[in-house]
């Protein structure tokens, strides 16, 4: 008998393979309909801010909340940080169409970077000291 097939001897079973799958697919659809309604939002009362932004905003207010678990996202999410490095290669060749105007605009792009950098981390810092002041 193939390996998985009636035994659990193998490293891997089907019944494994079949509850991670479920749980991939149930967890990309929560991801994936927070972006489709982020982007409904985003549409239908005409916001400047991109529906991507917003459907997160609403994940993260619903994870806040407990109205969607945690463990529900999570293997989406997994899978998303692990693999964060191809999804900023369109971008960065996107980058490639405008090296004319990056090599015009260097000196404000590097200021406005480090500001914003410093101003990040300055509030991720205060935010962090008074969550664990709690």
């Amino acid at each position: 008998m193939p390996c998985g097939v009636t035994s659990g001897s193998c490293w891997i079973s089907f019944d494994r393979v079949k509850h991670h799958d479920g749980m991939m697919v149930r967890s990309l659809s929560i991801i994936f309909g927070f972006l489709a309604l982020g982007d409904a939002v985003s549409y239908g009362l005409a916001l400047p801010i991109p529906g991507n932004v917003i459907g997160m905003m609403l994940l993260t207010f619903s994870l806040c909340r407990g109205w969607v678990d945690l463990r529900s996202v999570k293997p989406a999410a997994d899978l998303f940080v692990q693999n964060m490095a191809f999804f900023f290669v369109p971008p960065g060749v996107g980058l490639l169409l405008y090296l004319d105007l990056l090599s015009r605009e260097w000196v404000p792009l590097v200021v406005a970077y480090v500001v914003s950098t410093v101003v990040v981390l300055g509030v991720v810092g205060w935010v962090t000291q008074k969550m664990e002041r709690r």
